[in-house]
Parts: structure tokens; sequence; C-alpha cells
């Protein structure tokens, strides 16, 4: 199991009843997490997870946490079944459990991180509206290139929010700029264009303000130096300080995320699997288009982690 690498999923990754099964397998492990996530926050969040629907669990604010802690404990299953990781990356918002794993970051810390990201986007899109769409199948330059024609054209922000794979783009920003590129990557044979179910346009100028304000929340928290290597969204290079990740935090929220560079890093790496602890798979499927011969392995059930153990161990579990 050498070299392995965690990756973290962010929004947008949410599911209904994430992390009920694992409460039901590992009671006694995972039970302290989700009750002092709801003693912290003072929000039902552990009942948000397992009984939320899908519109529930939209609103920036409490995604953010809810996804951010049931990737937690799926990482903290898979460390108590003897899965330790070698290097750990996350998306976006994943960034915040990455660091946690990775000894930057008090859980607890983190998750009040988050929970402050998450209220402070929101409301930045209460004021802006603004979306994010993934254009598949067509290259990043062309799709910032359309970035840069519908802005200026219509004196509006759209800008490239995740570089996630040589295919696949995802643009963020004002809600009329977002269709119109949208539209114009159709016109020019976009394979597919899909709206994302984020509750605010991340990773773009509209953040500017908030990333200043969210530094003071930054500042006031205390970041170690990492224990285990770490990549960072907005350099897909690895982070060497507690201060230096507590900088990169802050420019993440205006900035693009660089994924596949970072997939591409660790794939240099020769990291035996990739493992996606956390809801959905997102992160795997973009494992298996960047790096197709390096196992990528979904981690967020219980069952998943079941035959994750059993594809790494080389037998059933």
């Amino acid at each position: 199991m050498s070299r392995i690498a965690f990756v973290f999923p962010g929004q947008g990754s949410q599911v209904p009843g994430m992390g009920a099964d694992l409460l039901e397998r590992n009671p006694e492990q995972v039970r302290p997490y989700f009750e002092t996530a709801d003693e912290v926050l003072q929000i039902p969040l552990s009942k948000l997870c397992f009984e939320g629907d899908s519109e529930d669990l939209r609103d920036t604010s409490v995604t953010q946490p809810a996804v951010y802690l049931v990737s937690l404990v799926a990482a903290a299953v898979l460390r108590e079944r003897g899965v330790r990781p070698s290097v750990v990356a996350g998306h976006s918002l994943g960034e915040y459990t990455a660091l946690v794993c990775a000894g930057v970051l008090d859980w607890v810390d983190g998750l009040r991180l988050v929970r402050r990201r998450g209220l402070l986007m929101a409301d930045v899109n209460r004021r802006t509206p603004g979306s994010m769409a993934a254009v598949i199948g067509l290259p990043a330059d062309r799709v910032r290139g359309l970035c840069e024609e519908v802005a200026v054209a219509g004196r509006t922000v759209v800008e490239v929010a995740n570089y996630n794979s040589a295919q696949q783009t995802v643009v963020s920003g004002a809600a009329d700029g977002v269709a119109e590129v949208s539209r114009r990557a159709r016109e020019d044979g976009a394979s597919h264009v899909a709206e994302l179910k984020v509750g605010a346009p991340f990773h773009c100028s509209l953040m500017t303000d908030v990333a200043a304000e969210f530094g003071d929340d930054l500042a006031a928290t205390p970041f170690r130096t990492p224990a285990v290597p770490v990549v960072a969204n907005v350099t897909a290079s690895y982070v060497h300080s507690g201060p230096e990740a507590r900088e990169l935090l802050a420019k993440q929220l205006a900035a693009p995320v660089r994924w596949h560079e970072t997939v591409g890093l660790l794939g240099r790496e020769q990291v035996s699997a990739f493992v996606e602890a956390g809801p959905g798979r997102t992160l795997t499927n973009l494992g298996r288009s960047v790096h197709p011969t390096v196992p990528a392995l979904p981690a967020g059930t219980a069952r998943q982690i079941d035959k994750a153990m059993e594809k790494l161990s080389g037998s059933p579990v």
C-alpha cells in the first residue's frame, strides 16, 4: 500500500444520506466527529448529512462543512483500517480536509473555517447571483478565450475556475456570463456543458473581497508544518510551511484550481493509487482520465471503502 495519495472532493460532491453508513458501520469511531460538529457549529449538521435532501445540501454554508466532515470521517475510517497516505491533495474545499490529514490544521479549526468560508461565499451570491459550469470536450485555452471574449463583449465577469483535466474546464462568474460562455462552447463543439450544483461563483474575481475578509479568519487560526506532503490548488506544488498554507488558502478563493497539474504531479511521483476519501467520485473519474494507469478508488461509503481495501491489499477483505 505504499505511495498512496488521498484526494478529497469539494463542493458539488454532496449527496443525500452521506456519512450515515459510515456511522452505522463504525459508530464508536465516527459518532464523536458528528456530535462535535453539531455542537461547535450550533446547527444540526449530522441530520442534514443523513436526512437532508438535495436542496438542503445545496446551501453553500451547509454544503461546505458537510462535505468536509464526511470526507474527514472517511479518511479516519481508512486510517483505522491501516491505509495511510504518502501524499494528500484536495479539490477546492477539499484542500482543507487535506491540510487536516497532513497535520497542518486541527480538524475543529478546519470545520470553523469551512463554515465561515461557506457563509461568506453564499453572501457573495446573494449580492451578485452567479453560477458555474463544466465544459467538456474543448481545450482549456479555448475555454479561457471564450471567457475573455464574453467578459469584454458583455461587460460581465466570467473566468476559468478549475482546470480539471485536458478536456474538462470549469467556468465561474456572473450568471449571464456563464450562460453565454456555455452557449458559445456548445457552438464550438463541446461534447457536454453542465451547470454545477453549487451555491456561488467560486474561484473567480467576484470572490476577491471575500478573500480579503476571510484572511482575518485564517490569520487567527494556527497552521503547522505539514507532517505529510500536501499539494496546493493555487500552485499545483507542495506546501512547505504553515504560513505558506495559510497564504495559499486566502488566494484560493479567487484563483483557479489547478487540478490537472496536481494529478500530473502526483502521477510523476509514482503514487500507487488515488483514493478519493469523501462523497461522490468526481476525483476518481478525473484521476482515471489524467493517469489511466494509476488505480483511482472512490472511498466515501462503507461499501466503497471495503472495495478499496480489497483492491489495495490484493485480496478479499
